[in-house]
């Protein structure tokens, strides 16, 4: 009936919709037409015109990463409306193969060992998307000639299928600059009109500058709090202590929860807090010193967040109220046991031996 009323001059279709609108339009442009999936429709003088956006966008977004689908074997996951753009779009970038992988298909998850051979792999499905953060449809170490991942989730920034490329060094990129050029080629569909080319890398930074937080690591008295509260206050964020919100949470104090549930109480809190936290976008977040101890920890935090390691000489770290740094000799015993790990999540590592203005100055430098 909506469709039918015509009620709107222009209008976008996501999923469930996107071929059950086709029925009731009047044309379709010839990449929709193919795909069969429209996602732009422009009401023109009471004749409704049907397009697909999203095959621009996802060319833009695998040309944008550098990843190169020529003569290569193609694995795209899902089978939806979605997949078959990322097909046509594999197809036209010059695919040597491409196979399509769904749960009860004939190429599936249980015989994914015949394509060991991949070479590049595109995430069509929602797993891994808000709220699942942190799943994954497949792992990555089974494709060992593997040159480029595409994931079509743009929230978390990075998916667990992301963070796995990333710590493999394999070219990637998430469905952002895909979601932003859909939009540009959308407008010039309703607008009929071309638009700057370099409009959608603007829109691209500040996208991505609104939804990444900012995450400080370091050791116990380094001064995350700190330079945290200072950084959100100068841009306009929230800023958010994951101690605070763990004691608040069990209505006592650090020092007493590990009093009276031991570090292990206190790890499984601070795990379910880092898992709630991290998923909420454009925050200033300060965590405890051994949240990094964790590997769940770890990849939730820098599913949506820029990490700066802060540092400071041990000798001027505090260690009154510290349950597990209670003296020197335990202190360095921590930095030893914690050091790699501050380095592997990190993504900029700053001096805060100087003034908080000056540590100030790197951080925001540092985010350009």
């Amino acid at each position: 009936g909506f469709l039918r009323e015509k009620q709107f001059r222009g209008l976008n279709v996501t999923i469930p919709y996107k071929k059950a609108v086709i029925p009731y339009l009047d044309e379709l442009s010839p990449i929709a037409r193919r795909i069969g999936a429209v996602n732009t429709i422009a009401n023109r003088g009471g004749r409704l015109f049907g397009d697909n956006t999203d095959y621009a966008g996802l060319k833009y977004a695998i040309a944008r990463a550098g990843i190169c689908l020529s003569g290569k074997k193609v694995l795209i996951l899902g089978s939806g409306g979605t997949s078959q753009t990322a097909h046509a779009a594999a197809e036209d970038l010059g695919a040597r193969e491409i196979f399509t992988i769904s749960r009860s298909g004939e190429h599936n998850y249980q015989n994914l060992s015949r394509h060991a051979d991949a070479q590049i792999i595109l995430n069509t499905t929602p797993v891994g998307m808000f709220p699942q953060n942190g799943q994954t449809p497949l792992g990555l170490a089974q494709f060992p000639q593997l040159e480029g991942v595409v994931d079509a989730i743009y929230n978390p920034l990075k998916t667990a299928l992301l963070l796995e490329a990333e710590e493999l060094g394999i070219p990637r990129t998430n469905g952002l600059p895909m979601l932003v050029a859909q939009a540009k080629a959308a407008c010039e569909v309703f607008l009929q009109k071309s638009i700057p080319s370099e409009k959608t890398e603007q829109i691209l930074k500040n996208l991505e500058g609104q939804l990444r937080s900012v995450v400080f690591v370091g050791m116990p008295g380094s001064g995350k709090t700190t330079v945290g509260r200072l950084l959100a206050e100068k841009l306009g964020r929230e800023f958010i202590d994951s101690d605070d919100i763990i004691a608040q949470s069990a209505g006592k104090s650090i020092p007493e929860i590990f009093a009276e549930e031991g570090e292990a109480g206190f790890r499984r809190r601070e795990q379910q807090a880092i898992a709630a936290l991290t998923q909420r976008p454009g925050i200033v977040l300060s965590v405890g010193g051994g949240a990094i101890l964790l590997e769940e920890n770890r990849r939730a935090l820098r599913q949506n967040a820029a990490v700066f390691l802060l540092v400071r000489d041990l000798e001027k770290l505090p260690l009154d109220g510290r349950p597990l740094s209670k003296d020197p000799a335990a202190l360095r015993k921590l930095a030893e046991v914690r050091g790699p790990l501050y380095q592997a999540v990190c993504d900029f590592i700053v001096d805060n031996n100087a003034s908080l203005s000056d540590t100030l100055e790197k951080v925001l430098a540092l985010l350009g």
